[in-house]
């Protein structure tokens, strides 16, 4: 991602999406995350309901890093 990209985001909305969209990658590769295995998880546990807006916390990179590797060490 870059600002060339960014340059033709084509409104001020889309601007801002862009910008949201690039922080929320940045911050899974900092904590060492696949963005896509990440972004798709997050995603299906909002749209189906299995996250609450009172847990939405739990879905931050670190928050789910750490779950995600608990629950990795369970089932080994």
């Amino acid at each position: 991602m870059g600002r060339r990209t960014s340059l033709f985001s084509g409104s001020e909305g889309g601007a801002e999406s862009w910008a949201i969209l690039a922080s929320i990658v940045n911050t899974a590769k900092l904590h060492e995350l696949d963005p896509q295995a990440y972004l798709t998880d997050v995603l299906e546990d909002i749209v189906s309901g299995r996250t609450k807006s009172h847990q939405l916390h739990e879905l931050l990179a670190w928050n789910w890093k750490a779950a995600h590797q608990r629950t990795a060490q369970v089932a080994a």
